[in-house]
């Protein structure tokens, strides 16, 4: 597999330091608010990458965080008359929620500075040691122009940086790109004590600090946002290497979503959040949407590209579900001349699509030949039942990566009440039976039955 280097800005072969182990840290959000389309992109993304390598034969041990303390949750905490914990539980809940609505696997650890001030108290104190930190009236800062490999994964010279960009701006620095390790305590923020004084992290040291307790002092991949390159990796990689560590091997970084040419975004107020596009299109319809194009390329949002992202998808279902009747029908149809040269074909086209640099649209391409060429031997009467069994079978194998696949027909809201009449009418006949297998039947497609003096609800479950 090949993988585009952010550092190296060129296609290399992606292999991990350790055999058949990769160890990954996403850069998860800072949880000040409901998550939106961007923040779903990148970890649709990097879900998809994990799922791969696992589909491959690896072991993936994956790391994503959550930014639980910075300047956005405590002010948002202070408009809203609650603590930043009460504020960053609220919202990692509400993206657990979201996340698992669009289908993205659990990480293996998902860690919280707030629950790391140790180790990032001590990364500081190292960095001290080794001549990296100073200390200002109101924090502990890096001076960048200790370390002659700042800017390299940016391509921005250190004569060119500025203050900005999340860089906390003083003119006590000794640099305008100098940023803070350590903030002195403020009125009414959470603090905890150092050796400098009591006060809170900064944004970069704690991803520092997260990724190499839980990978290791090297590891395989960081990767997120084309956003986070600078400042944030930027300032991790000076932090890491800064304090001694090789750090991570690979960089990859996902590009923007766009709306009518610019970055979506909340500083920008352009944003849609997850769960607004929800209440239009399902979730899967939403992770297919964003997986429609290459990682790497910024990705624009209409109505009309979702639109046609449902209407895809939907194609694919309605395949899948045509092929799984064939599969369960007994018929007998003449098979085909080669029952395995077209799905060898398939899954060495799909295969190569995501080896080289996560090309999903590839891949896809190569299902959507697939499609066509198993309609035309179901037209033609040349598709068995063993056929269809064995597409069904490669579906779902090649879904362990996309996670995008319907492979049950999901009933409409009104075909549940249907069902639920019906229920209530073997249930007052007293058919218990009856009433127990069609409760049984909406269970399995994930509609859950509740039993009320007010009648019968329903709710659909993952």
């Amino acid at each position: 597999m090949q993988i585009f280097d952010t550092l190296r800005r060129e296609k290399v072969r992606f292999e991990p330091a350790k055999e058949n182990r990769f160890r990954i840290y996403l850069c998860g959000p800072t949880v000040y608010d409901y998550g939106h389309l961007g923040h779903g992109r990148s970890a649709i993304v990097f879900d998809v990458l994990r799922r791969y390598l696992t589909y491959r034969g690896y072991e993936v041990t994956f790391v994503r965080n959550w930014t639980d303390i910075d300047d956005k949750t405590i002010d948002r905490a202070a408009r809203e008359g609650i603590s930043v914990k009460e504020l960053s539980e609220k919202f990692i809940n509400i993206y657990r929620e979201d996340f698992e609505r669009l289908n993205i696997l659990e990480p293996d650890y998902d860690p919280k500075p707030t629950e790391h001030i140790q180790e990032i108290i001590d990364l500081i104190s190292r960095l001290f040691d080794r001549g990296h930190a100073y200390r200002l009236d109101d924090g502990v800062y890096y001076d960048i122009s200790t370390f002659t490999e700042y800017g390299t994964l940016s391509g921005q010279p250190l004569e060119e940086l500025r203050s900005g960009a999340r860089v906390e701006v003083s003119d006590q620095k000794r640099n305008p790109g100098d940023f803070a390790l350590w903030k002195f305590k403020k009125p009414g923020e959470p603090a905890w004590e150092s050796p400098w004084g009591k006060g809170r992290p900064g944004w970069h040291i704690e991803c520092s600090a997260m990724s190499m307790k839980y990978l290791g002092e090297e590891f395989d991949l960081h990767c997120g946002g084309q956003d986070l390159i600078f400042p944030h990796h930027e300032d991790e990689i000076a932090q890491s290497q800064g304090a001694g560590y090789a750090y991570a091997r690979y960089w990859m970084h996902n590009g923007f979503l766009n709306i009518e040419g610019e970055k979506m975004s909340k500083s920008l107020g352009n944003f849609f959040t997850l769960r607004e596009v929800f209440e239009r299109y399902s979730p899967l319809t939403v992770r297919f949407f964003l997986l429609s194009a290459h990682y790497r390329a910024p990705l624009a949002f209409s109505e009309a590209t979702l639109k046609q992202a449902e209407s895809a998808l939907n194609r694919f279902n309605d395949f899948i579900l045509r092929v799984k009747e064939i599969a369960r029908s007994g018929r007998t149809e003449k098979p085909s001349v080669d029952r395995t040269v077209l799905l060898r074909a398939t899954r060495q086209g799909f295969e190569e699509g995501l080896d080289d640099d996560l090309n999903i649209s590839r891949s896809l391409a190569s299902l959507s030949d697939l499609v066509r060429d198993v309609n035309i031997l179901i037209e033609e009467g040349r598709l068995s039942v063993r056929e269809a069994g064995d597409v069904v079978a490669f579906l779902q194998d090649v879904d362990r990566v996309l996670g995008v696949f319907t492979f049950e027909r999901e009933m409409l809201p009104k075909e549940i009440e249907r069902r639920i009449e019906d229920r209530n009418i073997a249930r007052s006949r007293k058919d218990y039976s009856e009433a127990d297998r069609i409760r049984k039947e909406l269970q399995d497609i994930g509609v859950m039955l509740e039993d009320t003096r007010e009648g019968t609800r329903w709710k659909r479950v993952n």
